[in-house]
């Protein structure tokens, strides 16, 4: 009898010691707060002290760089001109020799441009030569002298009038010969003559080409420069 209440006590106590080892911790088989993947949260008072540093904020700006000297050797402003015409290669010459010590640079050049010779008054040319012969006769007869028949060139049987170095005496000729009922007309003639010119380079500072050179008709003006 002693033995089985001996045995049932056992037991009992077996029960009790798995009892408390099961429902005696109360956390140690709680599920998890949050689905997994899912950071936990956290009070504030929970987070760990920030480190200090001593980097400077990116926000903050950054000083401007200081200004940049000039360069003292950089070049000076450059003035390029063109002087002329020159009427001739040896004033050409003499402006060049002048303007040497004042400049950078020079080249010479030379045009070739039509001028104005003299103006032509004339009449046309008939159908022949016999017919521009019976025209002289009929300017003789009204008065009118100094004429000639242009006898060769591209303009046969022509009649001259005159070639007058003023325009303002070729207009009167014209005027004179069409009052008297002839058709009379009036053209420019022109030559190709050379014309020259200097091209120059330099300081635009203190240039003044004007007190070098002293030639009639000489001007200037600004070019691209070389």
């Amino acid at each position: 009898m002693f033995l089985r209440l001996l045995f049932v006590l056992l037991i009992m106590l077996n029960i009790v010691a798995a009892a408390w080892l099961l429902l005696g911790q109360p956390y140690a088989h709680v599920p998890p707060a949050t689905d997994p993947g899912v950071p936990e949260l956290h009070l504030l008072s929970e987070l760990p002290a920030p480190t200090t540093t001593a980097t400077v904020a990116d926000s903050v700006a950054a000083p401007a760089p200081a200004p940049v000297a000039a360069d003292a050797n950089a070049p000076a402003e450059l003035r390029c001109l063109t002087l002329g015409p020159f009427a001739t290669p040896h004033d050409l010459q003499q402006a060049r020799s002048a303007l040497t010590p004042l400049t950078r640079r020079m080249r010479s050049r030379q045009e070739q441009v039509a001028q104005s010779h003299s103006w032509w008054v004339y009449l046309p040319a008939p159908g022949s030569r016999a017919q521009a012969l019976a025209l002289t006769r009929q300017l003789a007869a009204r008065g009118l002298k100094d004429y000639f028949v242009v006898g060769g060139g591209d303009q046969p049987n022509t009649i001259s009038l005159g070639l007058f170095r003023d325009q303002d005496n070729a207009r009167k000729r014209r005027n004179d010969v069409t009052a008297a009922g002839f058709p009379a007309r009036i053209t420019e003639r022109t030559e190709s003559v050379p014309q020259y010119w200097l091209d120059l380079v330099a300081d635009r500072g203190g240039f003044d080409w004007r007190s070098r050179i002293r030639t009639d008709g000489v001007g200037s003006h600004s070019t691209s420069c070389f």
